[in-house]
């Protein structure tokens, strides 16, 4: 048996959980063509929960039919179909105790799957898509840029889905503001080169987020948790940092503590956490730990439980989200608790899983 930080019980405001472990979004690719989940994603869920994650992010669901699907058999959180097959899923993980949050992403530019794609501006995407995930391996299409009647339909999109997550059952939803999709994409210097009141400094190019958090704010009752994850890495520029460095992550901090988020997500996309530091040897967990006033959840090679016992005692963030340790452990938090000998991730285990029906 184990005292580790990571199994102690956290209580503030919303966020109460059993303890501090949880399951990072993985994309899966595993619902039908028509984004509903299936018999072997609630099988894949319902493991984490049984394994005692104390929170569990789903994987990307898109937020509308028009413009933001990532890839074939992603999930959606749009139709009738895709919102019962979340409430089924939602059903069995919280009867084990987890709390279960619904990630809501827009791809943006970066669809695996659409040819007409939309984005802040019409700017060639970097890199190539992933054959994984049914899009081919060539470029990814030029995207047009979004008028603002789009910028509002997407807004309206993600406020919808937020809903729809609350129908199903969910705890909660977690912004997909990281990783290079569509928000990360407005944040960015080199994908957003607009000049309207959505483009140029920090507030105007967080100002898609902060009304999406708004908007959902005013539309769930007041006990439903609304999350934000970002990052620096992107899926096609996983080495990329903010220009600027702690100026640039204080400033859109303070963005963040100004919409009045419920939990933040920082994303290791492209590192680990010891190495995401700026020259002031500051990571952005802890920055964001010192500046929002809200529970951090840490992610990036945290499977380690050395450097995983250090974040949460020297207070760099309260919360530890794992990727690849939960796909090879999906009872991590029992193995951790038992002191078990814990299952070494191998890349297979990442493969999407063909949906069952």
């Amino acid at each position: 048996m184990t005292t580790h930080p990571i199994l102690a019980a956290f209580d503030h405001a919303l966020l109460q959980a059993k303890n501090r472990a949880v399951v990072a979004p993985m994309s899966r690719a595993s619902a039908t063509l028509q984004g509903v989940p299936t018999g072997a994603m609630q099988a894949y869920y319902e493991k984490f929960a049984v394994g005692g994650f104390g929170i569990i992010i789903t994987e990307g669901l898109y937020t509308d039919t028009l413009a933001s699907q990532a890839y074939p058999h992603q999930p959606g959180i749009v139709t009738p179909a895709q919102i019962a097959g979340w409430r089924a899923i939602a059903g069995v993980v919280k009867a084990q105790g987890s709390i279960f949050i619904a990630q809501l992403m827009h791809a943006g530019a970066l669809s695996q799957h659409l040819m007409h794609t939309l984005a802040p501006s019409a700017v060639q995407p970097m890199g190539k898509k992933l054959a994984s995930y049914g899009g081919g391996d060539g470029p990814f299409p030029l995207p047009a840029a979004m008028t603002t009647a789009d910028i509002r339909e997407a807004i309206t999109g993600y406020v919808q889905s937020a809903e729809n997550a609350l129908a199903a059952g969910f705890h909660g939803v977690e912004i997909h503001a990281a990783n290079g999709y569509l928000l990360d994409q407005f944040l960015t210097d080199y994908t957003n080169l607009r000049g309207d009141e959505y483009g140029g400094s920090i507030r105007h190019r967080f100002r898609i987020i902060a009304a999406i958090i708004a908007g959902i704010r005013a539309k769930v009752p007041a006990g439903f948790i609304i999350g934000l994850r970002l990052s620096e890495g992107k899926v096609n520029n996983g080495s990329y940092r903010w220009p600027g460095g702690v100026e640039m992550a204080a400033s859109l901090l303070a963005e963040v503590k100004q919409a009045a988020v419920d939990y933040v997500h920082i994303s290791g996309e492209g590192s680990t956490w010891e190495k995401l530091v700026y020259d002031e040897q500051l990571s952005l967990t802890t920055i964001a730990k010192r500046m929002v006033d809200r529970p951090v959840v840490a992610n990036g090679g945290l499977h380690n439980l050395e450097v995983a016992r250090r974040v949460l005692e020297e207070g760099h963030a309260d919360f530890i989200s794992l990727g690849h340790a939960a796909l090879a452990n999906p009872d991590w938090p029992a193995r951790v608790r038992e002191g078990l000998a814990l299952t070494d991730f191998e890349r297979d285990m990442a493969t999407p899983f063909p949906p069952l029906q």
